[in-house]
Parts: C-alpha cells; structure tokens; sequence
C-alpha cells in the first residue's frame, strides 16, 4: 500500500484515443511534482475490493508505471496507455472520463534521462508502441536539441494506425521554439504487420541488423557520436540492447556514463 501522504489526487483533464486500444490522457499537476524528461510517474486507480474484510471502505487503489509525455515545464501531466484486456490497472483507466480522478506518487522515477549520457552527437531514440512516451519528453526540452547535432526518432508499431504523437513529433521541424534547429530531427517509422506509405516494414533489431535503419536515416552508429535509448517491450529491448553490445556499445551506469539507457516499458 502506498499512504496517503505519498501521493496526490489528480483530475482527468482529457482524453484521446488514437486506436481501439491505445489512449493519451492528461491530468491536472500538482505544483510540487518535479521531473526529468524520461521518467516515468505512478499512477492509480480506485477499482473495487468487496471480497477484502480487512478493506471496510469496499475500494483499492491499483499503481502502475507511466513513462510521462508531457514537457517537464508543463502545467499538466499527460500519459500514453495501451488497454490490456482484463488489465487490473488499465481496464479501470479506460472507463474513466475527464473530471474523474487519478492518484500519482509525489516521488518520480526511472533513469531513461539524457544526463545518463556524456558527449555525444547523436540521440537515437528507438520506441515500440507506447514506448515513445519518454521520448516526445525529451524531445519538448530545449537542452536536447542544443546539445545534439542529429535527433533520430524510431518508432516501431504493428499496424499504422497505431502511430500515436507522429504530427507532434513532424511539427517540431516547423514549431517557434524548435523549428530553427528542425534539421536536426530524423523520425521513422517502421511497422511490423502491414504495409505503411514511406514506412519501414522490420523489427528495429532487424533494421539495425540489416543496416537499413542506418541507410534510411544516412547516419552510423558510432561509439564516439552515437547515444541511444531505448524503450518498448521487454523482447525489442533486450534484442536491441544484445545486438548494439555486441557491436562494442555499453550500457550507462549511475556514475559510468556510456552508450545506451534502456527501459522496459512493462
């Protein structure tokens, strides 16, 4: 159980969905929530307990992790979710509506952070699903784009109406604050079980593998300029993370700065 003093309660200020299964949602902000782009918050929903006798209230507070997509200066807070069918967590979130309440932790997490890095030119950021939540993060900080001479964004879906945030992401190019360096910015898109106009149509492992992610954007990985991140499901992860290792890349740790930051999203 996490206490009450723990967390604050939120009111849901939008919904949007992009799929059948697939949402974003925004919730108010309280004012002492601070983040680094990347992380991710936990979030909760009541959902009923009337088989709990210890429980006289006839409710419990479910948590699970949400990587944050909205900017850390940001007056709200808004998340990406995938419906699981039966879900404990995200069946009682897809019923909710806007003015209804979510709970978050006042405590933020995770190291999927571009101050894992040192050095470095270019961020590539590879993504399946709602993976790229982090991502749209640290994409709206204006340090990334200072501090890198190429962003390469990949996103990776199974059907192409599942590609969440693709005119947010196209519309930093041409935005008041992000577009003199729009050049900067690579976006692709690869999906796994259809055909896509102008998308690529392999796993990101298999991309990497084949050198057609590489050819497609024009840039190497390289040890001395490349720094990558990854999230997404656990599989995609650990085939992308084994394959750019066995190719000399390290994973960053807390003090040993290195070539990867990696997230399994669940």
């Amino acid at each position: 159980m996490v206490a009450p003093d723990k967390y604050t309660a939120e009111k849901i200020l939008w919904i949007h969905p992009w799929a059948p299964n697939l949402f974003s949602f925004k919730l108010t902000r309280h004012k002492g929530f601070r983040f680094t782009p990347g992380q991710f918050a936990r979030l909760g929903v009541k959902k009923p307990d009337p088989d709990n006798p210890k429980n006289p209230s006839g409710e419990k507070i479910v948590w699970r992790a949400y990587s944050i997509v909205s900017a850390s200066y940001d007056e709200h807070l808004e998340f990406y979710s995938i419906v699981v069918p039966g879900g404990e967590f995200t069946s009682e979130l897809a019923r909710l509506k806007a003015g209804d309440t979510v709970y978050v932790e006042k405590t933020n997490y995770g190291f999927l952070t571009t101050d894992r890095f040192e050095q470095g030119k270019d961020l590539w950021m590879l993504a399946t699903g709602t993976g790229l939540a982090p991502f749209v993060s640290i994409l709206w900080d204006m340090k990334t784009w200072d501090d890198y001479e190429n962003l390469i964004v990949v996103h990776s879906v199974r059907y192409p109406n599942e590609f969440a945030y693709a005119d947010t992401i196209a519309g930093f190019r041409s935005h008041e604050h992000f577009g003199a360096q729009g050049h900067k910015l690579h976006y692709v898109q690869t999906v796994t079980r259809a055909k896509a106009p102008g998308a690529l149509d392999k796993r990101i492992p298999a991309l990497i593998e084949s050198g057609d992610l590489e050819a497609r954007i024009g840039l190497k990985f390289d040890h001395d300029r490349s720094r990558i991140m990854i999230c997404g499901n656990p599989e995609m992860v650990d085939d992308t993370r084994k394959l750019l290792q066995a190719k000399g890349f390290v994973t960053s740790r807390r003090g040993q700065p290195g070539h990867l930051a990696v997230e399994n999203y669940w």
